[in-house]
């Protein structure tokens, strides 16, 4: 990630690392680290961070570690761990031998929790999770001590041992940092460090009864590595105190420091793992990898390129202030990447099937067409053009509107390499729906430039009529409104897009895409950016995912209604 704005100078982060590094603050070590919880897939949200702490490490020669905060064995799978270290290498980043996890110290953190104890910094707390919660009060009210506030220091590690041993069921004990409960900052108010939970863990199985919660276990966790910089979103910036207390009780020298960044925010989805979670479990969507999710793995199987991801983390830029994102502004950067690097080919969605009246027929003749109009070194390929062709039904009008440009009865156009063709007749079905189009063609015209001069409005992508069928899968943005999570008086599933995705089965594509190479991206002439599907192609048989149209339709959409 390009860290550095050549008109803004440094961002906040940079100008704390170059000052630490001035001052010999951590013998000028820089030590990041990505800790995601392994509950869920990581989400475009998440490429920020990722992109943040990898970037901040090598541009300061430093390093970046991988460690999984897993923590809570209920909601941890193995399938989302192995689903991050994809997410990560793919956006091209590595951890080297640097991969951790929260559990590799559990036997660590439980030796630092019994210091705690010793030092009447801990006790066992024997009210129920939702008595804590009450006796701790809020913004508004005072908290109250537990009733278990004062018991002695033998006695909490005798019954904190006793939950180490598996001696007591779920939410009998708590052991709860001892700090002030009457701080006006709530995170203060005795927070609970460790619980009971009788649950298998992904890695230590069995082995635990009880677990370290995420405000113990993280901060330790950093100091153990030797983090130098904890960097993590605002939500946790009133969350400092008490990693600084934690790690003050218990580190003596060099310490880690944590530092907050603004969250990316996205409208038209949410970034709730809660929410994501619901989507797949309640099959709003075909699962984690659903290209209309805002997943990684969704945007990679929609086709977006790690170097889009990148460059749109560095655009929505770091600081503390809160930000919403534009949709179109992710849609810009893969634009701009496929733009450059997605060679182009002619699909056609919608088949309207035209026959060349004066083309001879049964001749083929190969066409030669360039890959990439800007560049001649990606070469050309070879079409068939034929006198069976099919074109976009939606490029013909029987009675054309004004500013109408495309094909019309009596009207010439040029196809897009070929030559240019007048429609003389239209051929309905007995409903009155147009399915062929009887055209004749200027054999002049070769190439798509007509020796007279004349001049022609339309051009028009096609499909020769040996054209293999497809699928194409017509993605759009999984809900229909900016803030999809915003009203808390209607479910967030209320504003789902009903038109977020369109399955078209009998696509028409030029032959050389029937044995595209899955993960190959092309530029649909005139229709957008598309991906092979790597999960639903079969050899021979491709499905096209679009990635982005060529152009921001939807607030030209959106403004119709207004």
């Amino acid at each position: 990630m390009t860290t550095t704005n050549e008109t803004q100078g440094l961002n906040f982060l940079q100008e704390i690392i170059e000052e630490d590094r001035r001052t010999g603050k951590h013998g000028g070590r820089v030590l990041t680290r990505f800790p995601p919880e392994p509950n869920g897939y990581l989400h475009i949200g998440h490429a920020k961070s990722i992109c943040l702490n990898f970037g901040l490490a090598k541009q300061y020669g430093g390093l970046c570690n991988l460690r999984f905060d897993d923590t809570n064995p209920v909601t941890e799978d193995t399938d989302y761990v192995e689903s991050i270290q994809r997410d990560v290498k793919w956006l091209g980043f590595d951890w080297e031998e640097r991969k951790y996890f929260a559990s590799d110290y559990f036997p660590k953190l439980y030796d630092f929790a019994v210091e705690l104890i010793k030092q009447g910094k801990a006790y066992v707390c024997s009210l129920s999770p939702d008595e804590i919660r009450e006796y701790r009060g809020d913004f508004t009210t005072p908290g109250r001590d537990s009733p278990y506030r004062t018991r002695s220091v033998e006695e909490n590690l005798d019954l904190f041992a006793r939950m180490r041993a598996g001696e007591f069921p779920d939410s009998k004990h708590t052991l709860r940092a001892k700090i002030d409960m009457t701080s006006p900052n709530p995170v203060l108010r005795d927070p609970p460090i460790y619980r009971i939970r009788h649950a298998h863990h992904h890695r230590t199985e069995n082995a635990w009864p009880i677990y370290p919660l995420y405000d113990f276990a993280h901060c330790l966790s950093d100091a153990l590595e030797g983090i130098t910089h904890s960097i993590c979103t605002l939500e946790f910036e009133n969350r400092r105190v008490l990693y600084d207390w934690i790690v003050d009780s218990l580190i003596k020298g060099d310490r880690p420091y944590q530092y907050e960044f603004n969250r990316l925010n996205l409208n038209y989805t949410v970034m709730s793992k809660r929410k994501l979670l619901k989507l797949v479990t309640e099959k709003y969507v075909s699962g984690w990898d659903d290209p209309r999710m805002m997943t990684l793995s969704g945007l990679r199987r929609r086709g977006f390129t790690p170097k889009s991801i990148r460059d749109f983390a560095s655009r929505a830029g770091i600081s503390k202030t809160q930000q919403l994102i534009d949709m179109g502004v992710l849609e810009l950067c893969i634009r701009e990447d496929l733009n450059d690097t997605a060679p182009r080919a002619m699909g056609v969605l919608r088949p309207l099937k035209v026959v060349v009246e004066n083309y001879p027929e049964g001749q083929v003749e190969m066409l030669e067409v360039q890959n990439h109009p800007q560049k001649p070194e990606m070469g050309t390929r070879q079409v068939p053009f034929m006198r069976e062709l099919f074109i976009e039904a939606d490029d013909f009008m029987e009675v054309p509107a004004k500013g109408f440009f495309r094909l019309a009865p009596g009207k010439e156009v040029r196809l897009r390499s070929a030559y240019f063709i007048t429609c003389k007749e239209v051929i309905k079905d007995a409903d009155g729906k147009v399915v062929e189009l009887r055209c004749t063609y200027d054999p002049a015209t070769k190439g798509g430039d007509s020796p007279d001069g004349r001049k022609v409005k339309g051009t028009l992508h096609w499909a020769p009529g040996n054209a293999p069928t497809v699928e194409v899968r017509l993605y759009d943005r999984l809900f229909s409104v900016e803030s999809p999570d915003s009203d808390d008086a209607k479910d967030f599933t209320t504003f789902l897009n009903p038109n977020s995705l369109e399955v078209i089965t009998n696509a028409r594509v030029e032959p050389m895409l029937a044995n595209a190479a899955g993960e190959s991206r092309f530029q649909f002439e005139r229709l957008g950016y598309f991906y092979v599907d790597p999960k639903d192609s079969q050899p021979g048989r491709p499905v096209f995912n679009r990635t982005v149209t060529l152009k921001d339709s939807w607030v030209k959409e959106q403004g119709k209604g207004k």
